[in-house]
């Protein structure tokens, strides 16, 4: 069973900064790109970033490039997101997703990060 749990959100002031995780289990976690997604209060989901299985290539959205870093320890089945100078408007629950080959899309519980002074 897939399972991705995410940790670390929380409140902090606008220019603050926070680091998420994302433990995973039930697939080959090294061989997969991860990617973190966040979804706003009556928004829909927003793609924010991916990381390829081997940390070679990394990809941002415009709205969190050159603020957040994404990062994966392979060894610990384990997906980063640290996140710097941040804003109010990325207060959103925050997901890591998932689809291993062959198989279905899989997100997590979330975390939640505001943003607010």
């Amino acid at each position: 069973e897939v399972q991705l749990v995410e940790s670390g959100g929380g409140l902090v002031q606008p220019g603050g900064s926070l680091r998420l995780s994302c433990a995973a289990s039930g697939f080959a976690f090294g061989s997969n790109d991860m990617n973190w997604i966040r979804q706003a209060p009556g928004k829909g989901p927003e793609w924010v970033s991916t990381i390829n299985s081997g940390s070679s290539t990394t990809y941002y959205a415009d709205s969190v490039k050159g603020r957040f870093t994404i990062s994966r320890d392979n060894a610990k089945n384990t997906l980063y997101l640290q996140m710097n100078s941040l804003k109010p408007e990325d207060t959103a629950m925050y997901y890591c997703t998932v689809q291993p080959p062959g198989r279905s899309y899989y997100r997590g519980q979330g975390t939640q990060v505001t943003v607010s002074s």
